[in-house]
């Protein structure tokens, strides 16, 4: 038995570095100068560990003190671009999250015709590749005149997804049934059962849909580069491509490559910080347990 403990801590330890790794190595070679990357990569830290990637990729040093350093001394408008990625994923976070909780409840609760077909035909499109629906939404953006625009990023995600309706709906079929008929005896309506007491009885499974969704968008990378390229809508993760295009010397620059996407790590990893503790009080709250 102790053995058998011990070789699935070892596993576990083991899954964890091996997941770590990564981060490790972007914070490594964003603190290592430019100059130095290429002959001191083998440490477990640079021999002289710097902050100055950092404090160029957020425009607090000029192109030539850049260049000095081993940088490629390429332009990243850091906070316009975390903006954009702010706007980006709080709009597709908050509003896809209420939607689909409406539409799950809807599948859940309400009967109307049709409802088993629309709702089988959701799931048939959990089948489909996102890559499939990139050219016809792009081209529907387009003719839309949407291009470079907030409300073309964010029209195929906004109203719902498949995943999100399906796992909704789950959590919605486990709730009382009980509860929701002494509501009615009550005198309340459909509404203000979903609103006032469906919906703090399944705080757990909104705040992990909203979580997974706001990390999802924020980490997205394809469609905000292809349908805002513009310097005005450009989301985070585009601009650090775009950084590391714009690098004039043979070599990318990755030191300031690593710098800005450390920082870019940071708002996700307060958001599951902050959002973990809440999830777990709030499934504790709502009595569902794995």
């Amino acid at each position: 038995m102790k053995l058998g403990r011990l070789f699935a801590w070892a596993c576990l330890v083991l899954a964890i570095v091996i997941s770590l790794f990564p981060l490790y190595w972007m914070l490594r070679t964003a603190i290592t100068p430019g100059r130095e990357l290429a002959v001191d990569n083998a440490g477990l830290l640079p021999r002289h560990p710097t902050l100055f990637n950092f404090q160029r990729v957020l425009g607090l040093a000029t192109r030539e003190e850049a260049r000095a350093a081993g940088g490629s001394g390429a332009d990243l408008d850091f906070f316009r671009y975390l903006a954009n990625s702010v706007v980006y994923t709080g709009l597709i976070t908050g509003v896809q999250t209420v939607l689909c909780a409406m539409a799950g409840y809807a599948f859940a609760r309400l009967r109307f015709p049709g409802r088993d077909l629309l709702f089988g035909l959701f799931v048939a499109a959990l089948m489909v590749p996102p890559i499939f629906t990139l050219l016809p939404n792009f081209v529907l953006v387009k003719e839309l005149g949407w291009l470079d625009t907030y409300q073309g990023m964010v029209a195929p995600s906004l109203l719902m997804t498949p995943f999100a309706v399906f796992f909704l709906r789950q959590f919605f079929l486990g709730v009382p049934r009980e509860v929701e008929q002494a509501a009615l005896i009550d005198g309340a309506g459909k509404g203000v059962i979903f609103w006032r007491v469906v919906l703090p009885m399944t705080k757990g499974p909104l705040l992990t849909l909203a979580l997974t969704t706001a990390v999802w968008t924020w980490n997205d990378y394809l469609w905000p580069l292809l349908v805002a390229p513009g310097e005005e809508t450009r989301v985070l993760t585009a601009a650090l491509g775009v950084f590391l295009k714009q690098s004039p010397n043979t070599a990318p620059d990755w030191t300031g490559l690593m710098a800005g996407s450390a920082l870019s790590v940071v708002p996700v990893l307060l958001l599951v910080i902050f959002f973990g503790r809440r999830l777990v009080d709030s499934i504790q709250f709502s009595g569902m347990k794995g």
